[in-house]
Parts: structure tokens; C-alpha cells; sequence
């Protein structure tokens, strides 16, 4: 078992549409079924302004947890690109020339997660660069999205900063319904061991999380448009089966369960934008 991080950012991911693509290539663009370390990276990267040929290894240093709080349904969208437009601009191919009469559309699909909703602890030992991050998505420099440019956050990504980040994730209010056949298995993913999490003695548990169940290729090395690259990262996964109290139901109860939560823990909370 790894020793419990001490600092840390919690953020909460939901919106109409997300989309966390871990295979995506060409013509088919997927989604994984909860935020990707390079989704989640590139938002860090948004709200500090960096261009995408920055390097980014002190933000990958930077530890993911996440909580599903709802899984949402995967959608699978009709999508073309560049159809109607005059032969000079037209898509260009890989070899730099532009598509022929009759072969300027494409059709390509792509995958969304609908009404999901995730809550994550963003971890480490460096809390100058926590800051520095909560400082960026309070006020991002760049808009944030959800995995891609057509997916926006339905609100505030920033939850606040908080010691024992792990203990909160574990202990704040769910945004979901509780299930007409009681609590379901919540699950947890991370990029280490999870069996710090520090759940309710009397909680169902499906395994300790201290065993990496596989591999995802999610791990950011550069977010340079010709020189996309990734490497592949253990995935550690933990199930656990809630009480019915964590369960706060959907818009103002849950903002206001959320919001007495955070005022009981005194969280850091960020602060309203001049802008």
C-alpha cells in the first residue's frame, strides 16, 4: 500500500457531452468511459496557456484519481468534414495535396459520453505547481472543455484545494440519483494503487485497487499537432458500494449538498473571476 498524498485539487467534470479518446485515428475518434490522464493534462495545459508543442512533464508528474459518479451512455455521431467547399479547399492529404472532385467529404465517427459526471483528486507533492494549476482553472487563459473543443463544462471545473484529497473523494456527495434497487458499486480509477482510498469500514469492496487491472496508452509525452505521442500507463480500479447519504440526486440538491460539504470541510474555494 502507498502512503496517502497530503495536497491536492478537486475537480468535477460534467457536462451534456464529454469525450476522452484513447484510440482515436483518422476517421474514428472513441471515447474511454471516464477522463483520460491526456484529457485531463490538456485542460491543465488550456487553463495555464500553454501552446500545444510545450513540454508538459511537470503536469504529467501530477497524480489522477477519479470518481464515477455517473457513467452516462456512450452516443456515436454522424460526422463529415469538408463537403461543399471549392477543389482548392478541399481536406488535405497526408502527402500535403487536397482531395479530388468527387472525394472532398469525408465521413468519419465519433464517440460521447452523455450526462456523465466525474469527480477527480488531482494529487502531489509539488504544491507550488497545485497552486499554480487551481490558479489557471479558476481564471483559464484558454477556454476548458471536456475532451474536445465541442464539449464544454457545465460549470466551474474547480472544486477547491484540499488536504487529505483522497478522504474527500471518497466522502463528497455524489451527483446521481440513489438506484431504485439501493447503492450501486461506485467505481474509482487511478494511475496508482488504490487501496489508500480510505472507504467506510462496512462498505462493500471489490478488490484492494493494489493490483493494476491493465494498461491504457493515455500518458501525454506531447501535445504537438504533427508530433502527437502517448505512453501507455498502468490503470488501477476499485469498486466500492457507497451509503444511501452519498447519494445527492441531480441539479440544486446537489449543488447545495456539494456546497455544505465543502463549507464543513472549509475548503479553499476558488474565486470568482473579475472578468
Amino acid at each position: 500500500m502507498t502512503e496517502r498524498p497530503t495536497h491536492g485539487l478537486l475537480l468535477r467534470l460534467a457536462g451534456p457531452l464529454q469525450s476522452w479518446g484513447t484510440h482515436s485515428k483518422y476517421l474514428w475518434r472513441d471515447t474511454a468511459r471516464f477522463p483520460t490522464r491526456s484529457g485531463v493534462v490538456g485542460l491543465l495545459a488550456a487553463g495555464l496557456g500553454r501552446e500545444r508543442g510545450a513540454l508538459v512533464d511537470d503536469l504529467t508528474a501530477v497524480s489522477m484519481t477519479v470518481r464515477v459518479d455517473r457513467p452516462g451512455v456512450v452516443l456515436s455521431d454522424f460526422h463529415t468534414v469538408g463537403g461543399g467547399r471549392p477543389a482548392d479547399e478541399t481536406v488535405i492529404t497526408v502527402d500535403g495535396k487536397r482531395r479530388g472532385e468527387g472525394k472532398g467529404t469525408l465521413v468519419t465517427k465519433r464517440q460521447y459520453l452523455a450526462d456523465a459526471a466525474f469527480t477527480l483528486a488531482l494529487t502531489s507533492d509539488d504544491t507550488e505547481l497545485l497552486d499554480t494549476c487551481a490558479g489557471a482553472l479558476r481564471d483559464p487563459q484558454w477556454p476548458l472543455f471536456l475532451g474536445r473543443r465541442s464539449c464544454p463544462p457545465e460549470g466551474p471545473v474547480l472544486l477547491g484545494a484540499v488536504a487529505d484529497p483522497l478522504d474527500h473523494l471518497v466522502r463528497l456527495p455524489l451527483a446521481a440519483r440513489l438506484p431504485r434497487g439501493g447503492p450501486q458499486p461506485v467505481e474509482f480509477y487511478g494511475d496508482r494503487p488504490l487501496g489508500v482510498l480510505p472507504v467506510p469500514s462496512d462498505a462493500p469492496d471489490s478488490g484492494d485497487g493494489d493490483h493494476h487491472s491493465g494498461e491504457v496508452t493515455d500518458e501525454p509525452v506531447s501535445f504537438a499537432p504533427l508530433e502527437r505521442r502517448h505512453r501507455p500507463r498502468p490503470l488501477y480500479r476499485r469498486s466500492v458500494r457507497l451509503p444511501d447519504a452519498a447519494y445527492a440526486g441531480l441539479g440544486t440538491g446537489y449543488l447545495e449538498a456539494l456546497g455544505r460539504h465543502m463549507m464543513k470541510a472549509r475548503v479553499s474555494m476558488p474565486e470568482r473571476s473579475a472578468r
